[in-house]
């Protein structure tokens, strides 16, 4: 009969146990990133005739499936869509992973966890976890102009054909007009134009000569020319492309035809402002500068770990490894690793009407526990009431 006093007792004790989880998982529910965990029993090794009586918490495990994924517009947010881990970094070097991707760039311009401001972790070529940071991106440095690409058509016979206002970069992103003047010299070579480029004062800096094969082409060998430019005493080479030899895609002579050839694209730039910025499903950061062009920054670390049941709850939606053995590392869209949708979050996968189903059992089993303990003091009453007669 005293058995069942430490058997209720130990019931009281494994279903309040069993609370405090219920509880962590319904106050976490709007966590972004949080995975619930169930405590499991089990009963408790005795010896002799006691073995087996009693019950104790065994641990709590991870519920290991994905939360929905909700949209946000924050183009730092990332959610995962698949397996795997964020990794963030603190100052003390200790690592954590996270399903909560509610990121933001710091004022040092470091990508770090909101919650936390801990460090979110990118990988090299090499396969190394390194900081992400946007600061030296924020602006694209000045390149100066190397190749003016042209495209369209000259009339064979047609005289002449001017293309004027062709904004080129020198090196410190300034910008130098020029006008390219193409001048019919069939006369004396067939299918054979003559090319003076001048500068904005009118000062001729570059004269050439392309050449079209009978098919209306490019002919090789006449297909570009170089012209030197200076601005404030610096010197650029830049190449005149009228298109490869035997392709239709850059310059042509057709007869018929009113002359339109002009500038398809010209490269290099000023210096330009970071406009935008996005995330891609590998992870890779994408930034849009002012002048339109694109360039690839960082990209995100994941972590994957063979057993997830395994990781510790730290606080909210992070998680340590005692045991990294099985932790592997990589990238988003890679293997085994989801694909990572940038402006968005995963929420926690907490069920509400499990937890409440899981509730009312241990609301049950608490009170049949307590239930079990007065019916034993009311037996031992009586026998003591009956033994003192």
């Amino acid at each position: 009969m005293f058995q069942s006093f430490f058997n209720s007792l130990s019931g009281l004790f494994s279903f309040s146990r069993s609370l405090d989880t219920i509880s962590n998982n319904v106050s976490n529910m709007n966590t972004p990133g949080f995975r619930g965990s169930d405590a499991f029993f089990r009963s408790v090794n005795g010896s002799g005739d006691n073995a087996g009586y009693g019950t104790n918490i065994m641990g709590n495990a991870l519920r290991t499936q994905a939360g929905e994924i909700r949209q946000t517009e924050n183009p730092s947010d990332l959610a995962l869509n698949g397996a795997g881990f964020f990794i963030l970094r603190n100052e003390q070097g200790e690592t954590f992973y996270s399903r909560a991707g509610q990121f933001q760039f710091d004022e040092d311009g470091y990508l770090i966890d909101s919650a936390t401001e801990m460090r979110v972790a990118g990988i090299d070529e090499a396969g190394n976890l390194v900081d992400i940071n946007i600061d030296d991106l924020r602006t694209l440095p000045p390149q100066a102009t190397t190749a003016i690409n042209l495209a369209g058509n000259l009339a064979a016979g047609g005289g002449a054909h001017s293309i004027d206002d062709i904004d080129i970069f020198d090196a410190s992103g300034n910008t130098v007009t020029l006008s390219v003047v193409m001048t019919d010299n069939s006369a004396t070579t067939p299918n054979s134009w003559t090319v003076d480029v001048t500068d904005a004062d009118g000062n001729i800096v570059g004269t050439g000569e392309i050449r079209f094969a009978a098919d209306g082409s490019p002919l090789t060998g006449f297909n570009t020319m170089d012209v030197t430019v200076t601005n404030d005493g610096v010197a650029q080479t830049v190449t005149l492309n009228f298109g490869e030899a035997g392709s239709y895609s850059g310059a042509t002579q057709f007869s018929g035809t009113a002359s339109n050839l002009g500038v398809r694209n010209v490269d290099g730039n000023a210096v330009a402002g970071l406009t935008s910025y996005t995330f891609d499903e590998n992870g890779v950061m994408q930034l849009q500068y002012s002048n339109g062009e694109e360039v690839e920054g960082s990209q995100v670390a994941l972590a994957h770990f063979t057993d997830e049941t395994a990781l510790s709850q730290a606080s909210g939606s992070l998680y340590t490894a005692s045991d990294t053995s099985t932790r592997s590392l990589g990238t988003a869209g890679e293997g085994l690793f989801g694909k990572i949708q940038g402006g968005s979050l995963e929420l926690s996968n907490v069920d509400l009407t499990k937890e409440f189903a899981d509730m009312m059992i241990v609301q049950r089993g608490y009170q049949a526990s307590s239930k079990v303990m007065n019916v034993a003091n009311e037996l031992l009453e009586r026998l003591y009431s009956n033994s003192g007669r």
